[in-house]
């Protein structure tokens, strides 16, 4: 195996919360490692990944992944009872942490998954520091998003003609 073959999967796209575009506006990103078990990493392999309704969870200045759901599959090990929704811990150096956990204490701020990822070998998530969308915010991106989806076909067809 070539060292180009080895570079092939180095960044792919595992899973995407689209709805978090939605309902949050994201001020930072933060890139984070995902300590799994075995049974996960081939759950994501398979593509068994769901993380909808998935947030990050903070206890004793560290960082957990909580409702995040890995399918277990049906052919991997007996031995274990593999628990889908776990609360999973993150890696991120200490002062992100810091950093984030002061700003998820201020009124209307949260910490979201927004999508996984792998890197080299290891997965990868990115966090996101989010602010709560209001309904009449979330009207406005959809007017913009119409507009730019708008801007975009009247200029491909005029360039068709």
């Amino acid at each position: 195996m070539t060292k180009d073959n080895k570079k092939q999967n180095t960044s792919a796209m595992i899973s995407q919360n689209k709805k978090v575009y939605h309902d949050y506006s994201i001020e930072e990103t933060f890139e984070a490692g995902l300590v799994l078990e075995g049974w996960e990493v081939k759950s994501i392999r398979d593509g068994r990944v769901q993380l909808r309704e998935s947030y990050v969870l903070f206890r004793n200045n560290e960082a957990f992944l909580f409702g995040g759901h890995f399918s277990p599959l049906t052919s991997a090990s007996t031995h274990i009872r593999p628990d889908a929704q776990r609360i999973r811990k993150l890696l991120l150096h200490r002062h992100q942490i810091s950093k984030l956990l002061g700003k998820v204490q201020q009124k209307g701020y949260t910490c979201v998954i927004t999508k996984l990822y792998w890197k080299g070998p290891h997965v990868k998530a990115e966090i996101g520091l989010a602010k709560g969308k209001q309904t009449h915010d979330k009207r406005q991106s959809e007017k913009d998003k119409d507009w730019q989806r708008e801007k975009a076909r009247t200029i491909s067809h005029n360039l068709k003609r």
